[in-house]
């Protein structure tokens, strides 16, 4: 980085969010931003080829991007991508200088110009009929949703299920995207929190604890995420205690990565956990996988085990297909990207892929908030309704 002078102008990582947005929003063109668990750099790409394109999950021979998958999986398995025109890299602790900033130059407004500019064309990102496609999810049909998980698997049909539900709330007037980024950087270290907009078929913010899969040099990564409680007291992790119905969810997602492993013939891993992690408001149970690709001579590792692992139990259910037979038969509401996929695909050498969870989808004036719950025979319908309240408020309360 440059040192700066005494005339040197610096310029604050919001204004250069701010530029970028701008430039995508004005230009129609795709965008991702993110800022990885317990790092300090933001990441941004910019596609400019104004193309919407669908790919296999062949993540090895992908340039570099950003991917993004829906929940259910299509016929032809393929992820929207965001190839990178543009690629960018700033730390969110450190300004910048005007030479240090690519479009700095190319500015020919305020900042508060370019902010204003923003916010107003993030209200019109999306086809306002859109927005009439869904409302709130009444407490009364998501009970009766997780009532009828619950018969399915006292009737052994199922053995978890995750029914979701949509809270339909309005954007604030003075809402400001880029503040907002910034700030849930801020409250949750730990989270993948993300930003990306493709034109005419979504614009998506949100904070994710759970990691799919990761390859970085030699190894891939991938955890088991489930039980959820909320997070009390001065040291909640510490204090948290754990009832058999979180204990057996988790479980299940566990063994569920272990009998991929097995399908793939892979038996040298590395297993740690269950431990108790925070992610916000809630306290999660937690098991950590990982494999060394050269060891195992298993080079396209992240690509064969995202196939077999999405969707998870975590957001799906036990067994998988007749989970997702039961949600597709009884959900209201189509969840896109939510319990989907997306991360950064071969950026410096990394690919990182995320569970699309604690996340909002941003219509027009209208926001919606996904959220679901695991279900078990253990499962309490009303509670299962009070614990995706907490995941909605991780990203609802800075959005209204």
């Amino acid at each position: 980085m440059n040192t700066p002078t005494a005339d040197t102008h610096l310029i604050t990582q919001e204004e250069v969010l701010d530029r970028w947005l701008c430039s995508a929003l004005e230009g129609g063109f795709q965008i991702a931003i993110w800022r990885a668990p317990k790092s300090n750099s933001v990441q941004l790409i910019l596609d400019q080829t104004k193309e919407i394109k669908r790919v296999n999950l062949e993540l090895d021979i992908l340039p570099q991007g950003f991917i993004a998958h829906p929940f259910a999986d299509q016929e032809d398995q393929k992820a929207f991508f965001l190839e990178a025109s543009d690629y960018f890299k700033f730390d969110i602790d450190t300004p910048m200088t005007e030479a240090e900033d690519e479009l700095y130059k190319k500015a020919k407004r305020s900042p508060t110009e370019i902010k204003g500019q923003v916010n107003q064309l993030l209200r019109k990102a999306q086809p306002e009929k859109n927005s009439f496609q869904f409302s709130s999810t009444s407490k009364s049909s998501f009970i009766e949703f997780v009532e009828k998980g619950i018969k399915a698997i006292q009737d052994g049909k199922l053995s978890k299920v995750v029914p979701a539900r949509i809270q339909k709330v309005h954007l604030k007037d003075n809402f400001d995207l880029t503040k907002t980024f910034l700030e849930l950087c801020q409250r949750y270290p730990d989270a993948f929190v993300n930003f990306f907009h493709i034109p005419n078929v979504g614009t998506w913010l949100g904070a994710t604890p759970e990691i799919l899969i990761k390859t970085e040099g030699l190894y891939f990564h991938t955890m088991a995420l489930a039980g959820t409680q909320k997070a009390e007291g001065e040291d909640p992790v510490r204090n948290a205690a754990w009832k058999q119905k979180e204990i057996e969810e988790q479980a299940m997602v566990s063994r569920y990565i272990v009998n991929n492993f097995k399908k793939i013939r892979l038996r040298e891993y590395e297993e740690n956990g269950p431990k108790t992690v925070k992610a916000g408001n809630l306290l999660h149970l937690r098991s950590d996988f990982r494999v060394n690709m050269e060891a195992t001579n298993f080079p396209q590792l992240g690509s064969v085990m995202l196939k077999l692992l999405h969707p998870t139990s975590a957001v799906c259910g036990t067994p998988r297909e007749d989970s997702m037979k039961f949600i597709l038969e009884h959900e209201s509401f189509d969840r896109c990207f939510f319990a989907g996929f997306i991360g950064p695909v071969n950026i410096e050498n990394r690919t990182a892929i995320y569970v699309n969870l604690r996340t909002a989808q941003l219509i027009n004036e209208d926001v919606l908030l996904y959220a679901g719950a695991g279900v078990t025979a253990d499962s309490v319908p009303e509670k299962e309704w009070e614990e995706t309240t907490l995941k909605c408020d991780i990203i609802g309360k800075f959005i209204q």
